[in-house]
C-alpha cells in the first residue's frame, strides 16, 4: 500500500501561518501572538475536578467560584490529540479569563522515547492539525520542550496558571510523570481536572468490579464490563466563540523556551532509515475523513448481514481501513467510533440484537489490554510481571536482525516486516504471523524483542495493546490451545490470506519475477528457474534461517517439557477458549492445512 495516500501538504493562512509538509520538509515559523475572538463573559459555576490516580487512589477536589472566573486555564495535550469529544478540554475552557492549549515534547509523551520515523511524523502532523484548527478559531497550540514539571512551573510563574486539564493516561508507564505533576500542582495551588476519554470505561473501575484484579481473559473482561453498562456517549464540542485565548509575547516566548514552530522529526533527532512512506496521515481532520470511509464499510457489511468486515475479509493489499493509528494518538475519539458503529447497526437492524460487544470486538480487545496494564509497571516485560509466564526464550541477535529487516527466507514473513518498516503499519493477520514466527512458532526468541521492534515501527503501537497482543500470542504459549500443533505456517498461512502472491511481489521485489508456483516457496525453484528469472536463492534472496517443520516440532517439545515442570500454573494473560484462539489467529475449524 506504498503511497496509497500520496505526498501531501496542508497549509493554514489564518492569522499567522502554519504549514505541515510530509516528506520531512520544514514547517514555517509563526509568531506567538494569537488573534482574539470576541471576549464573552462566562457564567461562574462550581467546578468539580476528579483526579484518578493509579492504584486505589481516588481524589476529588472542588473549587467554588461563585460569580468569579478561573484566571488562567491550560489544557495539556498528551494523547487525545483532538478537539471533538474531549471532556478535559471542555472543562478547561469553562469560566476562565485566559485559555492556553499546550503540548510538551519531553522525549516520552505519546511514546516518543521508542518511536521510529513514521510514528514521529504522524505525531508531528497531528500537532500541526491541532494548531491549524485552533488558529481558525483565534488561538494556537503552544509547543514546549522539556520536563512537564519544569514547563508547568515556568508557566505558573509567568502567566499564572490556576487550572490544568488533561485526559487520563491510564497506563502504568505514565504513573511517575503524572504523579510528579499532581504533586507540583498541589504545591503551587493549581487545580487539576483529569477526565477519562482515551478508553471506553475507566480501567480502574473494571479492576474494582473484578475484585481488585484485572480480568485475565477477554471473556472475563466482557462479563465485567457488562456489569458497568454501556460506555458514555461523546460530549459536545467546545463553543469557541465563548473562549478567550491567552497570548505569549515574543519576549516571553524566548524566556519560556517556546518552540517557534512545531518541530519536525528531523529537528527532534529522527531520520529516515529505509525510505519510509507512512500509510497514514496524522491528525484529527484526516482521522474523521478516514472514519467516514470505515463506517461505510461497516454499513455495507451490516446490510449484507455480517459484522467485523475488517477482520472477516482482511485486505492486505488495499488501503488500510483500521482506525488504530488515530485511536492510539487520540486523533479520533474511541467513544465516537464505538457509538457510530452501534448506531448504524441498530438503524438497519432494529429488531436484531447482536451478541454483547460483537460489533466492536476489536475495541473491546483494546479495553481489555488497557485494563491489564493499569497498575502494572512491569507489563511490558516478563520479569516481575504477575500476568506473564516467565519462559526461557533463546537469545539470537542474528536471527532477530534478519526477522526485523525482512530477511528470514520466508517471503510472506519478509513482506510483512518490510511493509512494517516502510509504512508503519501491517494488518492484524500479518502481525499475528510475524509474532508467531519470532516466538513459539519458529525462532523461539522472546516476545520482548518483538515488542521493542513493534513499538519503534508501528504507528499505532502503544504500551498496553502492543505488549498485550505479544503476551497473548507468545507468553501464554503453554495454554493447550496455543500449542505449536496449531501454530501459523509461514508459507500456507500467507497463501490463504493473499493467494495471488502480489503482496510478496510488492514488498519483496527481488522475487517479483518468479513464477506463481514458487513465489511463496522460492527454495523449491530449480536452479535453472532461479537463473532464468535472475533470483538466485542465497544470493539475491536469502536462504531460510530455519526450517519451519523442524523448528516448530522442536519448540513444541520444549513447551511440553516446561509445562510438565510447572507444578502450579500462575494466573496469566491467556485465551478464553479454543474458539477465541481460532478467531484471533483467523484460523478455520479445520486449520491443519495452515499449520505444520
Amino acid at each position: 500500500m506504498s503511497g496509497c495516500f500520496g505526498t501531501t501538504s496542508r497549509t493554514s493562512t489564518a492569522s499567522g501561518s502554519c504549514m505541515c509538509v510530509r516528506e520531512g520538509k520544514r514547517s514555517l515559523v509563526w509568531g506567538h501572538k494569537a488573534p482574539q475572538s470576541s471576549p464573552k463573559l462566562a457564567r461562574g459555576r462550581v467546578i468539580l475536578a476528579q483526579v484518578k490516580g493509579l492504584g486505589d487512589v481516588d481524589r476529588k477536589t472542588s473549587l467554588e467560584h461563585g460569580a468569579t472566573m478561573t484566571k488562567t486555564s491550560v489544557h495539556w495535550f498528551r494523547h487525545g490529540l483532538r478537539l471533538h469529544d474531549n471532556p478535559a478540554l471542555l472543562e478547561s475552557v469553562k469560566d476562565c479569563e485566559k485559555f492556553y492549549a499546550i503540548f510538551i515534547h519531553d522525549g516520552e509523551t505519546a511514546g516518543t522515547e521508542v518511536s521510529g520515523y513514521n510514528r514521529m511524523q504522524f505525531l508531528t502532523e497531528s500537532l500541526c492539525d491541532l494548531d491549524e484548527q485552533l488558529r481558525a478559531v483565534g488561538g494556537q497550540l503552544f509547543v514546549f520542550k522539556g520536563k512537564p514539571t519544569a514547563v508547568i512551573k515556568m508557566l505558573h510563574a509567568e502567566i499564572g496558571i490556576t487550572r490544568l486539564t488533561f485526559e487520563q493516561d491510564c497506563e502504568a508507564i505514565w504513573n511517575k510523570r503524572d504523579n510528579q505533576v499532581r504533586s507540583q500542582c498541589k504545591e503551587l495551588g493549581i487545580e487539576i481536572v483529569e477526565k477519562i476519554a482515551h478508553t471506553l470505561w475507566d480501567p480502574f473501575e473494571i479492576i474494582d468490579c473484578n475484585g481488585g484484579q484485572p480480568p485475565l481473559t477477554y471473556e472475563m473482561f466482557v462479563q465485567v464490563s457488562a456489569v458497568l453498562g454501556p460506555p458514555e456517549r461523546p460530549v459536545p464540542d467546545v463553543k469557541w466563540d465563548d473562549v478567550i485565548f491567552g497570548e505569549i509575547s515574543d519576549e516571553l516566548a524566548m524566556k519560556l523556551q517556546l518552540c517557534p514552530h512545531i518541530p519536525t522529526p528531523a529537528e527532534l533527532g529522527w531520520n529516515r532509515e529505509c525510505d519510509e512512506q507512512s500509510a497514514y496521515i496524522g491528525g484529527e481532520t484526516a482521522a474523521l475523513a478516514h472514519l467516514q470511509k470505515r463506517l461505510k464499510i461497516e454499513e455495507n457489511a451490516f446490510r449484507d448481514c455480517y459484522i467485523l468486515p475488517n477482520q472477516v475479509n482482511p485486505d492486505i493489499l488495499g488501503e488500510p481501513m483500521s482506525m488504530s493509528a488515530a485511536l492510539r494518538f487520540g486523533c479520533l475519539s474511541v467513544r465516537k467510533f464505538y457509538w457510530n458503529i452501534q448506531d448504524i447497526y441498530f438503524e438497519l437492524h432494529k429488531e436484531i440484537k447482536p451478541p454483547f460487544h460483537s460489533l466492536t470486538a476489536q475495541l473491546i480487545w483494546r479495553e481489555f489490554f488497557y485494563c491489564m496494564s493499569a497498575n502494572n509497571e512491569a507489563y511490558n516485560r516478563m520479569k516481575g510481571n504477575p500476568i506473564c509466564i516467565d519462559i526461557p526464550w533463546r537469545k539470537d541477535d542474528e536471527h532477530l536482525k534478519a526477522w526485523t529487516e525482512g530477511r528470514t527466507g520466508y517471503p510472506f514473513i519478509d513482506a510483512c516486516m518490510r511493509q512494517l518498516r516502510k509504512e508503519g503499519w501491517i494488518h492484524h493477520v500479518c502481525r499475528t504471523a510475524v509474532a508467531c514466527f519470532l516466538t513459539r512458532g519458529d525462532l523461539w526468541i522472546s516476545w520482548e524483542d518483538g515488542l521493542h521492534v513493534f513499538l519503534k515501527y508501528l504507528i499505532d503501537a502503544d504500551w498496553s495493546v502492543c505488549a498485550g497482543n505479544w503476551m497473548w500470542v507468545s507468553s501464554s504459549a503453554f495454554e493447550r490451545q496455543l500449542d505449536c500443533s496449531t501454530c501459523i505456517c509461514p508459507v500456507n498461512y500467507g497463501k490463504r490470506i493473499e493467494p495471488t502472491g502480489d503482496y510478496i511481489r510488492r514488498y519483496v521485489p527481488e522475487l517479483a519475477s518468479l513464477p506463481q508456483d514458487y513465489i511463496f516457496e522460492p527454495w523449491l525453484a530449480p536452479k535453472s528457474v532461479q537463473e532464468a528469472y535472475k533470483c538466485i536463492i542465497g544470493q539475491d534472496y536469502p536462504e531460510r534461517i530455519v526450517i519451519h517443520a523442524e523448528a516448530s516440532k522442536a519448540n513444541r517439545k520444549m513447551m511440553e517439557s516446561i509445562r510438565e515442570k510447572m507444578a502450579v500454573k500462575p494466573p496469566h494473560c491467556c485465551p478464553s477458549n479454543v474458539k477465541e484462539t481460532r478467531v484471533f489467529l483467523r484460523l478455520p475449524e479445520a486449520c491443519y492445512h495452515n499449520v505444520l
